[in-house]
């Protein structure tokens, strides 16, 4: 009986997290918070017991170094890991880069709050969530799902606006109940799965 184990984390906090801007696709390097987030990560994980064999992570650098000191962690540097920008967070377009502060100066309190937490509206030249999900969904159920249904422990470690995507279909969650859904920088979420890809466990490890 394999334990289909599905394991999501956040990135660590980014520079980029740190001075309040939109990073989106943008690529900036994990703080030294989001460096200790990580690697609390693989620390919280090796005492449940857990290790992997297989590893998704985004094209962004931010997710990849928080996988990789999550792994040192727990001893498994050089683990099988297959990035794709299907995991890659939502992108913020024309907002990437800027401060969130700036960006309501710009273009009003109302409107950034309505591309941020809006399920279908994207910033100019963004995506939505909706937007994120239709890149991240197919991806899940393509290369990452059957693998954990074959009993292949599995970590994916990406960012809010993809992770989302994963746990709506995960959790069974409509737009608006997704919307609400924060999800803490290097806090595990611990899934384990039926045979039927319906959730039979889930463990948050959010401090």
């Amino acid at each position: 009986m394999s334990d289909r184990l599905l394991v999501l984390v956040r990135h660590g906090q980014s520079d980029w997290n740190l001075k309040n801007l939109f990073t989106g696709w943008k690529d900036p390097d994990l703080s030294e918070l989001g460096v200790s987030e990580a690697k609390e990560a693989g620390r919280t994980l090796k005492a449940q017991g857990l290790t992997f064999d297989v590893a998704f992570t985004s094209v962004l650098k931010r997710a990849q170094r928080t996988l990789d000191l999550a792994l040192a962690e727990i001893g498994q540097t050089g683990l099988p890991t297959k990035c794709d920008l299907a995991l890659n967070e939502r992108d913020y377009g024309d907002l990437s880069g800027l401060n969130k502060d700036d960006a309501r100066k710009k273009w009003g309190e109302e409107q950034v709050l309505i591309w941020r937490r809006s399920y279908d509206v994207p910033p100019p030249g963004g995506e939505s969530l909706k937007d994120t999900l239709a890149r991240a969904l197919p991806y899940y159920v393509q290369e990452i799902l059957p693998g954990v249904l074959r009993g292949e422990r599995t970590l994916v470690a990406a960012h809010g606006n993809s992770l989302r995507a994963l746990i709506m279909v995960l959790e069974k969650l409509t737009p608006e109940q997704i919307l609400k859904r924060e999800l803490a920088t290097g806090a595990p979420v611990i899934y384990r799965l039926n045979a039927d890809s319906t959730v039979a466990s889930k463990l948050d490890l959010a401090a």
